[in-house]
């Protein structure tokens, strides 16, 4: 025994020696180890009290690990200046003890997250990830409290209109929200094998798309629903790299999200979701009461850890601790949750000495990343990309600038940029009326304004106009259009029926301002309606009368000039509809009705929509010809001619959807390309398509197979648009 203690020491005096050689203190700083013995070498040294920091979401400055900090970042990281309404609490998501606010207060700010799915551009969510976490590395840079966990992107599905935070999701297709998930993860993460840039953290597992009473509803289906549906785009995302999520509120057949067995079983065992997996605010509570599920916060504790769960997101140190202490936490789950917490701080770079991000050149403190043009542009970019021209009777659209001399603008979306919950605060708003006043600066084109029609002089100025364009939709914070006031409505209250947002979903479909666009209709056809909204509404007067319609997002800091670009044809558009946009309140199941199957998104809605999934129209006109399919090892590959027709240069989207024999949904989207072409060129367009994006959930199996022997592939500029048909073996 005493050789064998003196072994140790002479093991342990050669392995300190070593590392002082190598300028570490510690073995789990030392990059040529592996993840999981630096990790594990890094648990050992920590004691229970550190250990428990970490689940509450702080770092370990004993050892030199800083906390990697947090920040919503759904289409703009928020940092200290998250809001610009005094009765709103400023700051990040959280804060630890001796926290100040950042040195600057303002970020990049894309249009939200619906727009960026109304792109249907994988690089367009790529740009919108790598500026998030670039600029949070700014913040970082230097700061004693980081901001490099990005809670991003929102996988949750809109598979209902009236979902309060349908502003937050790309769209009501797993397919689509898989692509742009991925994409905007691979942003967010960066490309160096080793490090992220900033640790995207997925949101919100499982089935979360209804805002009243979700803090205790429970969302119910099967496991093909789960695996076809739900989980899916958390999927693409985890396949993409993200090794992090946020749980829900709600349960998922009759158990809490927060403490479900899927977390560990899937997520962690199968995904290899490894990082950090955090609950939503409040949701620990939410266990006890309202959803009964646990009698006390200790067992709530006890349950969350032992099911996967590595952090909390609003429980105090003391909490975790009580827990503990009483017996409920084991230190066998205890260290498992603490490794995954330093995975995320390890491949952030928090863990060595520098990592390649920490060299990104900032420049001076005046070369501040959203002030640079290559920013600006970025964000105008996607903008455009996001634009969805509904309707364009007799090419009304664009403007030509030749014909059209005076121009009136009405509505109470064209002189301001609105911000929602969860956007950053930028550095400068283009408003529509802006964007369009800037674009005929120097003509002879003359613009009036007037906001609202209270004494018959919208009716005149429409009548004085050679076009009128109105801007409407709703306000993301739900809050009165009350000018200079800027009161801020209640959390999970609204003062229109039709408005939704973050605990407060919509009571109705209807666009409270068509009435405006009656009255400047019947006083002028050549009328163009601009609806600046979060989600769909039931138009149909307005898309049976009026000529023009455009759709786009609140939010971005280039919405007047991007705007303006589509009007006035600098930008010829080709966004498309994510989802399907119905007629009547009448055309959807109960809210909490989660079983799709029962008449949700195109793929089992049985009516007629106002707009169909993947619709969108262009200035210009495509053809499709020539589709051939093959196999290429494990991949599909579909190849077709597409050809610009028209006298414009556009970009087209092109859409791949499958039908399965003894399928119960009509199609699935299984493939787009957004493809650019120059008038009357012609392009071989490819789409690969994987053999696993092919398969469904085998319940009797547990595993994804074909179903069937063929597949039949429709290809189209739309879900109800289909142009070539092909059937393959599979």
């Amino acid at each position: 025994m005493k050789r064998i203690t003196l072994l140790i020491a002479s093991l342990l005096l050669v392995a300190s020696g070593s590392l002082r050689a190598q300028g570490f203190t510690y073995p789990f700083q030392n990059p040529a180890l592996s993840e999981d013995e630096r990790l594990d070498n890094a648990v050992s040294l920590m004691t229970v009290d550190e250990k428990i920091a970490t689940v509450v979401g702080q770092g370990v400055p004993r050892l030199g690990i800083a906390g990697p900090g947090a920040t919503e970042a759904i289409h703009g990281i928020v940092r200290g200046g998250d809001s610009e309404l005094p009765a709103l609490n400023p700051g990040p998501a959280f804060r630890w003890p001796g926290w100040t606010p950042p040195k600057y207060r303002n970020s990049t700010a894309f249009p939200q997250a619906y727009g960026i799915g109304e792109t249907w551009d994988r690089e367009m969510a790529r740009i919108v990830g790598d500026v998030m976490s670039y600029e949070a590395r700014f913040y970082s840079n230097g700061a004693p409290f980081k901001t490099l966990v990005l809670w991003a992107p929102n996988a949750d599905l809109a598979r209902d209109p009236r979902w309060g935070r349908t502003e937050e999701s790309f769209g009501e297709d797993p397919y689509l929200v898989g692509e742009l998930v991925a994409a905007e993860v691979r942003g967010i993460q960066g490309d160096d094998p080793q490090y992220w840039r900033g640790a995207a953290l997925m949101k919100h597992f499982l089935a979360n798309s209804n805002e009243d009473g979700r803090f205790g509803t429970d969302s119910r289906f099967d496991e093909a629903l789960f695996r076809d549906y739900y989980s899916y785009g958390f999927w693409k995302g985890a396949r993409a790299g993200a090794k992090s999520l946020m749980t829900a509120y709600n349960a998922y057949n009759g158990v809490p999200c927060i403490a479900n067995d899927f977390i560990g079983t899937i997520l962690q065992d199968e995904w290899g979701m490894d990082g950090t997996i955090v609950d939503d605010a409040g949701a620990l509570r939410y266990m006890v009461d309202p959803h009964g599920y646990a009698p006390d916060i200790n067992t709530a504790v006890k349950m969350a850890l032992e099911a996967g769960l590595t952090r909390f997101i609003d429980s105090n140190f003391q909490q975790v601790k009580t827990a503990y202490d009483a017996g409920f936490v084991s230190d066998e789950v205890l260290d498992a949750r603490t490794k995954n917490n330093l995975r995320t701080m390890l491949k952030l770079g928090l863990m060595d000495a520098a990592c390649p991000y920490d060299a990104q050149s900032f420049g001076s403190d005046e070369d501040i990343p959203w002030e640079r043009q290559e920013f600006k542009d970025k964000a105008r970019l996607v903008t455009q990309k996001s634009v969805v021209l509904l309707k364009n009777e007799g090419n009304l659209l664009p403007i030509d600038k030749n014909k059209v001399k005076k121009i009136a603008v009405f509505g109470n979306r064209a002189e301001a940029v609105l911000k929602d919950w969860y956007g950053a605060l930028p550095a400068y708003r283009v408003s529509p009326l802006e964007g369009i006043k800037a674009k005929v600066e120097g003509t002879d084109v003359e613009v009036r304004f007037q906001r609202w029609d209270s004494d018959g002089s919208a009716q005149k100025l429409a009548e004085w106009a050679d076009l009128c364009i109105v801007c409407v939709g709703n306000h993301p914070a739900t809050s009165p259009d009350w000018d200079a006031q800027s009161v801020q409505a209640p959390w999970a209250y609204g003062t229109v029926a039709g408005d939704g947002r973050e605990a407060l979903d919509r009571r109705s479909l209807q666009l409270e301002t068509e009435d405006l666009i009656k009255v400047v209709w019947q006083a002028n056809h050549n009328t163009v309606v601009t609806l600046i909204s979060s989600f769909p509404f039931a138009i149909n007067w307005t898309a049976e009368h009026v000529p023009a319609i455009v759709h786009l997002t609140h939010c971005s800091q280039e919405l007047g000039n991007a705007l303006a670009d589509v009007l006035f044809g600098d930008y010829n558009p080709a966004g498309r509809t994510t989802q399907t946009w119905v007629r009547d309140i009448l055309d959807l199941p109960n809210m909490l009705d989660y079983d799709i199957r029962h008449g949700r998104t195109y793929m089992y809605f049985k009516g007629k929509p106002l707009f169909p999934f993947g619709y969108g129209l262009s200035y210009t006109s495509f053809k499709y010809s020539g589709l051939k399919a093959s196999r290429d090892g494990d991949d599909f590959v579909f190849r077709f001619n597409l050809k610009n027709t028209g006298s414009r240069d556009g970009e087209e989207v092109v859409q791949l959807y499958a039908i399965f024999k003894g399928d119960d949904a009509a199609k699935r989207l299984r493939g787009f390309e957004r493809i650019a072409l120059k008038a009357g060129e012609t392009k071989e367009v490819e789409i690969r398509v994987p053999a696993d994006d092919l398969k469904l959930w085998d319940s009797d199996a547990h595993a994804y197979a074909f179903k069937g022997k063929k597949a039949k592939i429709q290809i189209g500029a739309s879900s109800a648009d289909i142009r070539l048909k092909k059937s393959v073996k599979l």
